[in-house]
């Protein structure tokens, strides 16, 4: 009888949590951060939001670009809520490509950036006892650019016609720029939080991120990526990893497009992956358009393959630089393209392959993939010379059988340049039922 006084109680504190959610609605035109936070009088600033809001409550944003506290360019979510973007300045209407809901800083305030390692930051409780469950988070109508931020080469490394050059990672800096590039993620799940719930990330822009988009170490429950739109971003695009080292977590990715992801230094040498899996994640990856990667469109490599699950069915590759599926095939890593992919089907890890295609008609991008940009990245080249010294030093290397040390000059035609933001929003629709739809 006290076990069931006991559940019941449980059951009606989950419900009288759920009753208790509040809408908060945040207007950099309209708001104030003393308003209550409705509609008729909103607060100004996400990051009050944020402060004030509790699990299970939902932040509601209009358009404008939010700049964090003192225009740090970031934030910090705490406790379970949700975030919605994409909402008229009277929040009478919702479209998130009408009405930019942006996260987009500048490199002037990158002096600020803390301790935040993402332009989202989400750390819960670090003790899984106090940490929060039973959530549902989502995340819509969002624009990720980091593209103001990052600091860019005057000349090297800039086709012609572009606004940047070459994306820099510190302490190298253009001249016109304040400081360096922040190299953070778009979406940051910290390692050592705790939380066991959900978290669906939905019709968003990730543009120009200074390192991998998506970069969630998620404790428990279910992850979901879909309908987003990943263009022009470092490493890799969607990382979702199991923190917990026991459990495993589910993971949907579905309907997004990934195009344009950059090796994680200019050599192109490792890194530029579309999606990566990890262990002890279970993953659905269908109708999502790869393309344009580095390196791979999707890899399987990182961990114990044995410790997957993954489905990779129903998907679009075309023109990944160097494979469109890469994975280990015990002792070697193999690069596959899509045709012969039926090669892979009995790959540990590997619970279904089928019906991946090659993208049959190009001219769907046609108006929507920034036309110069992806000119510069089909025909672009890299070189190498080594000049060594022939100095007396070298020589006695040399005898010794020892590296010789001399000058290393590189050369690329373009590295990770800033894509235009709202060439990137055309990619939404490109291609009915595949990759990302627009947003509803």
């Amino acid at each position: 009888m006290k076990r069931k006084m006991l559940l019941a109680a449980a059951v009606l504190f989950c419900i009288s949590g759920i009753a208790s959610a509040k809408d908060y609605y945040v207007s950099l035109s309209r708001g104030k951060n003393k308003n209550p936070g409705t509609k008729e009088a909103p607060l100004k600033n996400l990051w009050k939001a944020l402060s004030v809001a509790k699990t299970g409550d939902v932040i509601r944003l209009s358009e404008g670009n939010y700049p964090g506290r003192m225009k740090c360019g970031w934030f910090k979510m705490s406790v379970p809520v949700s975030i919605y973007g994409g909402y008229s300045a009277d929040f009478s209407s919702r479209d998130p490509l009408k009405y930019k809901t942006m996260f987009q800083p500048k490199n002037e305030n990158n002096d600020k950036k803390g301790g935040g390692l993402g332009l989202l930051h989400i750390e819960f409780e670090k003790n899984p006892m106090k940490a929060p469950k039973g959530f549902d988070i989502v995340i819509d109508g969002i624009i990720f650019d980091d593209g103001f931020a990052s600091s860019y080469h005057a000349v090297k490394g800039k086709p012609a016609g572009f606004d940047t050059g070459m994306w820099l990672e510190g302490p190298a800096k253009n001249i016109k720029d304040k400081f360096p590039s922040a190299n953070r993620y778009s979406i940051y799940s910290a390692t050592a939080s705790r939380g066991e719930g959900n978290i669906t990330i939905r019709n968003c822009t990730f543009v120009n991120g200074s390192n991998m988009a998506i970069n969630l170490n998620w404790w428990k429950g279910k992850v979901t990526v879909q309908n987003n739109v990943f263009c022009n971003n470092r490493m890799i695009a969607i990382n979702v990893l199991c923190s917990n080292g026991r459990d495993r977590i589910d993971w949907e990715c579905a309907n997004n497009t990934v195009l344009f992801t950059w090796s994680r230094l200019n050599d192109l040498a490792d890194m530029g992956f579309g999606i990566r899996t990890n262990t002890n994640v279970n993953a659905k990856i269908h109708h999502n358009v790869i393309g344009l990667n580095v390196l791979t469109g999707f890899d399987n490599t990182k961990g114990n393959p044995k410790q997957k699950k993954t489905s990779l069915d129903n998907n679009i590759f075309f023109l990944n630089r160097e494979s469109d599926v890469q994975m280990t095939m015990s002792p070697s890593v193999v690069k596959v393209r899509v045709d012969s992919f039926e090669d892979l089907e009995e790959v540990d890890g590997i619970e279904s392959i089928s019906d991946n295609v090659d993208l049959k008609d190009p001219s769907v991008f046609k108006g929507r993939i920034n036309p110069q940009y992806l000119n510069s990245f089909l025909s672009m080249k890299y070189s190498e010379k080594t000049k060594l010294d022939p100095g007396k030093c070298n020589a006695l290397r040399s005898v010794l059988g020892l590296p010789l040390q001399g000058t290393i000059k590189t050369k690329i035609d373009m590295y990770a340049n800033r894509y235009p933001m709202e060439d990137a929003l055309k990619l939404f629709g490109a291609i009915k039922d595949f990759g990302a739809q627009y947003p509803k």
